[in-house]
């Protein structure tokens, strides 16, 4: 099968078609002329907790931070988006292990003394209606970098100054530069998951109210499900059932910290874009088995394992991933990539095609997003814009 018919087929697989939706998730068919409510600004009830629209700030990580503390840029890029009205704000890949992060400048969560600042900033975004969220991650093989920022981004940053050893499933580079990764001992895969617990807690004492654990983009929990990443052949490699072993015991572990009302997302990569990688059929696999473990939503992203995976970038590129895996594992999904009009948001959610849809970049570009959505699209509910500016604008001022 060459390339193209591969990409094909894993798009064909996804059912990338908005009708299809309407078998069991959809909408009934309704004339052109008939008046339709938009969805995106229905509730969202997961567990204990109720997202007032279904507009999620995507995780999106800043490199502003200092040994894994928040600060004030931090407080502004949520305070930011939670006065434009997102219903869920994810904080960035937070890691879980100082050698956790991707970078030395990224968020963290690994020590009690980071809860405060961070409880800063989730204090601000509930007070504006929002929901803060945290993604708990480990950069595996991908650990160690420079940042955008740097005059050489991404290169491995040198021990001698301040970088670490990258560890992963295998003792197999991802980037051509830095030092060979150092297989982890099974006792150091319990450790990590230790740490995801132990992070899961901290998050709950800083104030969050959504928990999402990073399993995708060619990070430590990708690269343990990833054929093309993990090449061991004990209980953590080989056959599918091996792994997820890693996934499915951090999954446990943080379900058993959490409190029954808090709700757990996973993030996959839904495929690996290469033929003999983790696939979407493996995707609504695992999925099944996330769901059986209490995880309530299925954050459906794609890539990162390989360089040479060929990626059809396109608006709603993603959304055949959420849509498959909604229909078939029986569990809420997100979806995510290049959504950027409030009608493409709309048009996911009241087809059925997802539960959720998470803006990253045009939530950069405008923090108020929501708000034009709300506009744009006519919605008769509460506007999403904080009442401290509601009062002031003409097409909220009626409300």
């Amino acid at each position: 099968m060459n390339r193209r018919d591969f990409v094909q087929s894993v798009i064909a697989a996804g059912v990338g078609v908005a009708a299809a939706a309407n078998r069991g998730h959809g909408q009934a068919p309704r004339a052109d002329n008939q008046s339709v409510k938009p969805n995106l600004f229905t509730p969202l009830k997961l567990r204990g907790v109720t997202l007032r629209n279904r507009i999620a700030m995507s995780p999106m990580c800043q490199y502003a931070s200092r040994d894994g503390f928040a600060n004030e840029w931090h407080l502004a890029h949520h305070a930011a988006r939670a006065v434009g009205g997102a219903g869920l704000l994810m904080a960035e890949a937070t890691g879980v292990e100082p050698g956790g992060r991707i970078t030395p400048n990224c968020l963290g969560i690994w020590k009690d003394e980071h809860v405060p600042a961070l409880r800063r900033v989730t204090d601000f975004v509930r007070e504006h209606g929002s929901v803060p969220g945290i993604q708990l991650a480990h950069a595996g093989v991908k650990s160690s970098r420079y940042g955008p920022l740097h005059s050489t981004p991404n290169a491995f940053v040198p021990l001698d100054e301040g970088g670490w050893m990258p560890v992963g499933p295998t003792a197999k580079r991802f980037d051509r530069d830095g030092p060979v990764p150092r297989a982890l001992t099974v006792d150091e895969i319990h450790a990590v998951t230790g740490s995801f617990a132990a992070a899961a807690e901290r998050s709950i004492a800083a104030g969050f109210g959504v928990i999402e654990l990073h399993f995708a983009h060619g990070y430590l929990g990708h690269s343990f499900l990833s054929p093309l990443m993990n090449e061991r052949t004990d209980d953590y490699g080989g056959a599918f059932d091996n792994r997820v072993r890693f996934m499915l015991e951090t999954v446990r572990a943080v379900r058993r910290t959490l409190p029954e009302d808090v709700p757990l997302f996973v993030r996959l990569s839904c495929t690996d874009w290469v033929e003999g990688g983790w696939s979407l059929d493996d995707s609504v696999n695992a999925s099944r088995l996330l769901a059986k473990e209490g995880v309530d939503l299925i954050d459906c992203s794609t890539g990162g394992a390989t360089r040479e995976a060929k990626i059809p970038v396109a608006p709603d590129y993603q959304v055949p991933f959420a849509e498959r895996i909604r229909r078939d594992a029986g569990i809420p999904t997100g979806a995510v990539g290049l959504i950027t009009t409030p009608a493409q948001a709309d048009a996911i959610i009241t087809e059925g095609r997802a539960d959720l849809v998470l803006l990253g970049r045009q939530l950069l570009r405008e923090p108020h997003w929501a708000h034009r959505a709300w506009v744009e699209l006519k919605s008769d509910t509460t506007p999403p814009i904080a009442k401290e500016y509601a009062w002031a604008l003409a097409e909220t001022r009626r409300r």
